[in-house]
């Protein structure tokens, strides 16, 4: 069985056991689960945000978690709510006036190295972040909890309420979507 597998299956036994009050297996499962949250958050909405809606999702969760009952996997299950968090904050947003708030691009790849345990240049983070904008939404979302976070199509679908040839055919065209910018990025140079 794979590290992911493992995970996912050591953090639902974690969210099972916090659901029935559990104070140690709760702090165990946000620690597991907290960098993919944050980087799905990021990657949907932007990196400065992404810290504020992290601790959004975990509010709504702690709240469900007695009835968490294991039918997907707690990753599965969590990421279902961040994705409700980013369309309640876009429903917020765009009832507001727009401000433009610039994006310090060296604090979100250092923060999100950080979380994720990695280290990646800060030329690719700034590009990445400014192809996935470019994306549609549904598109970026598709991309983001397959590609960067490794999770299966079926369970895209579940997350995004949505078949799973749908989550297909949105990767698929994010792929493209990414590409032609990137063909157009080097062109330019």
């Amino acid at each position: 069985m794979s590290r992911a597998r493992d995970d996912d299956e050591r953090n639902t036994e974690l969210a099972l056991a916090a659901g029935k009050g559990d104070r140690r297996a709760l702090e165990a499962w946000v620690r597991g689960t907290q960098a993919d949250v944050w980087r799905f958050l990021a990657h949907s909405v932007n990196p400065a945000a992404a810290d504020d809606l992290t601790q959004e999702t975990y509010l709504r969760a702690f709240g469900s978690l007695p009835r968490f009952a294991g039918r997907a996997s707690s990753r599965t299950w969590l990421l279902s709510i961040a994705r409700r968090v980013v369309v309640d904050q876009i429903r917020s947003a765009s009832a507001r006036p727009k401000v433009f708030g610039g994006v310090d691009w060296q604090r979100a790849m250092e923060d999100q190295a950080t979380r994720a345990g990695q280290s990646a240049g800060f030329e690719d983070m700034v590009e990445l972040g400014l192809m996935l904008r470019g994306l549609d939404e549904d598109r970026r979302e598709a991309i983001v909890l397959t590609q960067v976070l490794g999770l299966s199509y079926a369970e895209v679908a579940e997350i995004c309420g949505c078949p799973v040839g749908t989550v297909r055919s949105r990767v698929s065209r994010g792929r493209e979507d990414l590409l032609r910018a990137q063909e157009e990025n080097n062109n330019a140079m």
